[in-house]
């Protein structure tokens, strides 16, 4: 069953395909920045389908930290509801951490808003670790705080078990 989800890159051509996800999935508007960073993020932005639909999306932005460091910041993650549970946002979450491994990037990070269990489940079953609660960071949803969530990548060398020829 899980050969019917496959992962494609967002690109100019087919942009239209995340504003529509992130319109059917989020209750905020992205603005232009969102897409530019989206697309400059390359292999970390992705299109989740399922036999053939888009169903599912995540999309990143690379940051710069003190001192030079490369972190991946998850903008948003989102699958649409009669497709969760399939797998769909695991596979996306875990190709991100993949290339940010390949790319020696020493942090993925987000922002989740608090009442968001299912998402906070997957995060944590990834590895990820709730590192702060910010109030009031959402504008006009409710609850308006959020949980800052984070995993550490080690670059580590290639595992045998993942090797891909």
């Amino acid at each position: 069953m899980a050969a019917a989800i496959t992962l494609d890159g967002v690109r100019d051509k087919n942009v239209m395909q995340l504003k529509k996800l992130n319109a059917a999935l989020f209750p905020v508007r992205y603005n232009d920045k969102y897409y530019a960073d989206a697309l400059a993020s390359g292999d970390f932005t992705k299109l989740a389908y399922f036999s053939d639909i888009c169903v599912g999306s995540i999309a990143c932005r690379l940051e710069k930290k003190e001192g030079g460091a490369i972190c991946v910041y998850i903008m948003t993650l989102g699958v649409l509801a009669p497709y969760r549970g399939l797998g769909i946002g695991t596979k996306l979450l875990s190709h991100v951490l993949d290339v940010s491994c390949k790319q020696n990037i020493s942090e993925v990070y987000l922002h989740v808003q608090t009442n968001n269990d299912d998402a906070i489940a997957l995060y944590k079953k990834l590895g990820f670790e709730i590192v702060d609660t910010i109030q009031n960071y959402y504008m006009n949803i409710s609850p308006p705080d959020c949980y800052v969530l984070s995993k550490s990548i080690i670059a580590a060398a290639p595992q045998a078990a993942g090797a891909k020829k």
